[in-house]
């Protein structure tokens, strides 16, 4: 391809690549003011976070896969325009519920522009071309990762809510004209042209019923009927999700890639962290902007997030040469270790507490999601043969959605009925809203510790840090990229 195309194959995929990742980490700071103009209970409106990743659990694995059969480009191209389609609609929207759609659909959108525009970049560069264009996308995304909630914050002081949707469609729409002109088809004439459309519903069908009984166990009751229900739907769907991945021709997931423990741990690893960092920035956005406690604006609220977010995605590429020195298992246990303790100190939380306490406990939590995320998306990639690092990196990024929805519900679920209950009590606001804070936070403290043990499983020599590595370090946020290496540590 001429060197002219791969620059317009790498300015639509890395742009909006960065809409996408900036859009899926400003909506937090922006639910409670579509909670005042939509007349919605935030409590509600959590589902416009959970439901995106739901839906781009579901969907990642089979987007490529259907960009691999029918045209990458096309496939790009149709994420784009339902992207700006749900940009459009959230935008309308009179009702939470119209934000929640809105939401969902861009979940597939969003899942669809970042898989592939993977696979346009690495057919339309070769050899070292290939490495600069993948490591540029993976900053592309780090950058929109960490920017969004600032972006999202300013935007709703200036323009309202709306704004954040109006610019990232006519971002998007942009990058239909740029597409069309400088990317060039292409497709896998070797890939199977089944697609596991059962797997894909499966999937949504394994999650929703989780977060539903997660969302709402606490009005009916832990040990109810209803909510031990959704858990035993779940359960027979996932049980229902194996019988059909062993079965079908184009599995959504190859189940033979979960023997190797090495790519078990890491996504595992992956699923806890990220699922942990989206968990703790719902809870704070909301916190910071309570009139009963901080009373920030949403503009202040994203800048009191940047702790988390930019200094995540800042650490990473620095911590990348370490893992080398230390060892994977060691940098891995050592970053659930720091993230257990900076969560605990979090569960003192008091409504007393001025923004400034916050800071180290949530500098902290970068500090350990740096440390256990990079070497794990990275090791997730390199413990695999060459032909497999796609499909590795496939599963990954799945439970990279799946840890961000099922760990959001819980996080909001524990939140909110704390602190109705303290409110319940007579406690005043700003105390029960801590409480709920506190037990939250102790949560993924506890689930954080237990997770030390994944580390046992994360083995291997990592390789010598190159661009792309950094690279995929300051990525690991937002997504895994398909770094090749060798497979020795899958050897077990």
């Amino acid at each position: 391809m001429s060197g002219r195309s791969a620059t317009g194959v790498l300015l639509a995929t890395s742009i909006s690549a960065l809409v996408v990742n900036a859009n899926t980490s400003a909506v937090t700071i922006l639910l409670p003011a579509i909670s005042a103009d939509t007349g919605t209970p935030v409590s509600t409106l959590q589902w416009a976070v959970t439901g995106y990743s739901l839906v781009g659990a579901a969907v990642i694995v089979t987007a490529g896969a259907l960009g691999d059969i029918f045209g990458r480009r096309k496939v790009f191209l149709a994420g784009l325009l339902l992207f700006i389609v749900s940009c459009v609609l959230i935008a309308l929207a009179q009702s939470g519920e119209g934000v929640i759609a809105g939401r969902c659909i861009q979940g597939a959108a969003g899942s669809t522009i970042l898989a592939c525009g993977m696979s346009l970049i690495s057919v339309a560069n070769e050899g070292k071309a290939r490495l600069r264009a993948v490591s540029l996308w993976g900053a592309a995304s780090a950058v929109g990762a960490a920017a969004g909630p600032l972006v999202g914050g300013v935007l709703v002081d200036t323009t309202g809510w709306q704004g954040l949707f109006w610019i990232d469609a006519a971002i998007a729409a942009a990058c239909v004209p740029l597409t069309l002109i400088t990317v060039g088809e292409s497709k896998d004439p070797h890939r199977s042209k089944s697609i596991d459309y059962a797997g894909t519903i499966l999937v949504a069908v394994v999650l929703a019923p989780i977060i539903f009984g997660l969302t709402e166990g606490s009005t009916w009751g832990w040990l109810s009927v209803k909510t031990i229900g959704c858990f035993l739907i779940s359960i027979a769907a996932a049980v229902g999700f194996v019988f059909v991945e062993r079965r079908v021709k184009a599995p959504l997931i190859d189940l033979a890639l979960l023997r190797n423990t090495v790519l078990v741990g890491a996504t595992l690893s992956i699923l806890v962290g990220s699922g942990a960092i989206n968990g703790i920035m719902y809870a704070v956005s909301l916190y910071f902007q309570n009139p009963a406690t901080l009373n920030m604006s949403a503009m202040d609220a994203g800048l009191a997030t940047l702790p988390v977010t930019a200094a995540a995605v800042i650490l990473a590429p620095l911590i990348t040469p370490i893992v080398g020195k230390v060892g994977l298992r060691k940098t891995v246990a050592a970053g659930f270790v720091i993230m257990a303790v900076a969560f605990a100190a979090l569960g003192f939380a008091k409504s007393s507490w001025a923004y400034g306490v916050f800071v180290l406990p949530l500098v902290g939590i970068a500090v350990g999601m740096s440390l256990q995320n990079g070497p794990a998306s990275s090791v997730s990639t390199t413990c695999v043969p060459a032909d497999q690092v796609g499909a590795a990196s496939g599963i990954s990024n799945m439970a990279r959605y799946v840890g961000a929805a099922v760990m959001t519900a819980l996080v909001a679920a524990v939140y909110t009925a704390v602190s109705t209950n303290r409110l319940d009590a007579g406690e005043p606001m700003g105390d029960a809203l801590a409480a709920g804070l506190s037990r939250a936070s102790i949560a993924l403290a506890i689930i954080s510790a237990l997770s030390i043990g994944l580390a046992r499983l994360v083995a291997g020599k990592p390789p010598k840090p190159e661009t792309l590595h950094f690279a995929a370090a300051a990525a690991s946020t937002s997504h895994t990229l398909p770094v090749a290496g060798p497979a020795s540590a899958g050897k077990r």
